[in-house]
């Protein structure tokens, strides 16, 4: 069964998508991505939308952005992003 997303989220979760795909170099942008995943989250459960609040979930206990370094996940965790 399909879950019904709001257009909110969906338009939310769509930003998120294409933040991703150039982040894994900056880290103010992972940050803001994470941040945002992190909204997203809360947003999700409270719209009833658990399945896509669990893989949001599952991305953000990869997204770990340190200041410094790339991002040694960055496909994995784009890989989970592109699926939602």
């Amino acid at each position: 069964m399909t879950e019904e997303i709001p257009p909110e989220l969906r338009a939310a979760l769509d930003r998120a998508v294409r933040l991703h795909e150039r982040v894994a170099a900056d880290f103010e942008k992972c940050q803001e991505f994470n941040r945002l995943m992190s909204e997203l989250l809360g947003r999700l459960e409270d719209a009833g939308c658990d399945r896509t609040a669990g893989r949001v979930m599952g991305i953000l206990i990869d997204c770990n952005p340190k200041q410094g370094s790339q991002c040694d996940k960055a496909t994995r965790i784009g890989d989970k992003v592109r699926k939602l």
